[in-house]
């Protein structure tokens, strides 16, 4: 009972913005501790630390300054590419298979965090565009993870109980993905204008 209290604690500080979002979840863990409804060797286990590594690991190549003012990072450089396609939503397309395609290697959580760490949105940014699309995109392909067991913990959940094979999530998932493309390219500018 406890746990479902401090549950509702948390999202209703969410909801409210009383704090912001990642003190509301730290509070939220803390008094799960405090309140013994998990313990240390529970918590150590939910981590996956393989994601952690890498993400800690690749975070300080994404934030690399220019070595001087003539040459820019590749992230601007990146960013002038995509955006200078002269459509947007072609950049959005891009941004969009880039995140699906790291996907494929790793967690969809590891993938949204590292895509956002490259800044993503920074093609927008650096061209005088609103980020917010293109970190919406990024978010929405990430949770597009259909193409592969490996790409989410769901697909692994029910790999052995639906007794699928690899080539069922690629035939099944390829549509998908093009359609969650099509939306999102569609519909994300429509809510957060360039």
């Amino acid at each position: 009972m406890p746990a479902l209290a401090i549950l509702a604690l948390t999202v209703g500080l969410m909801v409210t913005g009383a704090v912001p979002n990642l003190l509301a979840a730290l509070i939220g863990c803390l008094l799960l501790g405090l309140c013994r409804c998990i313990d240390m060797a529970a918590a150590y286990r939910a981590i996956h630390w393989p994601s952690l590594v890498l993400i800690v690991g690749m975070l300080p190549l994404f934030h690399r300054p220019a070595r001087d003012g003539r040459r820019r990072s590749g992230r601007q450089r990146a960013a002038r590419l995509l955006v200078g396609t002269g459509s947007l939503h072609l950049a959005l397309a891009a941004v969009f298979m880039a995140t699906v395609l790291m996907g494929l290697f790793i967690s969809n959580t590891a993938t949204a965090v590292l895509m956002e760490a490259g800044r993503a949105g920074a093609g927008g940014g650096s061209a005088g565009h609103s980020p917010y699309p293109f970190v919406m995109t990024v978010a929405m392909a990430s949770s597009a993870a259909f193409l592969t067991p490996i790409s989410s913990p769901v697909n692994t959940l029910v790999l052995e109980p639906g007794n699928y094979r690899f080539g069922d999530f690629l035939r099944i998932g390829a549509p998908l993905v093009v359609i969650t493309l099509a939306v999102t390219v569609a519909l994300v500018p429509l809510a957060l204008p360039f």
